[in-house]
C-alpha cells in the first residue's frame, strides 16, 4: 500500500522540465530584484568598494551583467548554462567584496551570515548543470 502510494506520488512529480523551469524562476528571478536595485540606485557603493581595494572603480558595472542581464536570460531560457556561470562567478566577487569576513558568522536571526551568496552560487551551479529544459524560449539546443 504504501509502496504504491510512493510510486504514484513519484510518477506524477517526476516532470523534470518543470522543476528546471522552476529552478530558473527562483535563481534569476530572485537575483534580478538584487541587480534592479543597483540598476536604479546605481553602482557607486561597489564602485567605491572597489576603489578602496586598489581597483579600478569602473569594475562596478560588471555587477550589472552578473545580476540583470544573467539572471534576465537564465529566467528566459537563452544561453542558460553561460549565464549561470557568469552569476556563479558574480557569487564568488561578491564573497570576496563582502562576504568573507561573514564566511564562519551567523546573522542576527541565526541564518549563515552568506547564505543567500551560498544559494545563489549553488543554484547558478545547479542551472549551468542542468540547463534550460524544455520550458525556455531558446529552441535551439546551442542557444539554450
Amino acid at each position: 500500500m504504501v509502496k504504491s502510494l510512493l510510486i504514484a506520488v513519484n510518477k506524477t512529480l517526476t516532470h523534470e522540465d518543470f522543476g528546471k523551469l522552476l529552478l530558473r524562476l527562483a535563481v534569476g528571478g530572485l537575483m534580478l530584484f538584487h541587480g534592479l536595485h543597483k540598476l536604479i540606485g546605481g553602482v557607486d557603493g561597489i564602485s567605491g568598494m572597489l576603489v578602496a581595494k586598489g581597483l579600478p572603480g569602473f569594475i562596478a558595472y560588471g555587477v550589472l551583467i552578473g545580476e540583470v542581464v544573467a539572471p534576465v536570460l537564465i529566467v528566459l531560457g537563452i544561453l542558460t548554462r553561460p549565464a549561470a556561470l557568469v552569476l556563479a562567478f558574480t557569487m564568488i566577487v561578491a564573497w570576496l567584496m563582502v562576504g568573507t569576513g561573514k564566511t564562519f558568522a551567523l546573522d542576527a536571526v541565526g541564518a549563515w551570515a552568506i547564505e543567500s551568496l551560498v544559494y545563489f552560487f549553488i543554484g547558478a551551479l545547479a542551472v549551468a548543470f542542468l540547463g534550460a529544459g524544455r520550458y525556455a524560449l531558446a529552441k535551439d539546443p546551442a542557444w539554450k
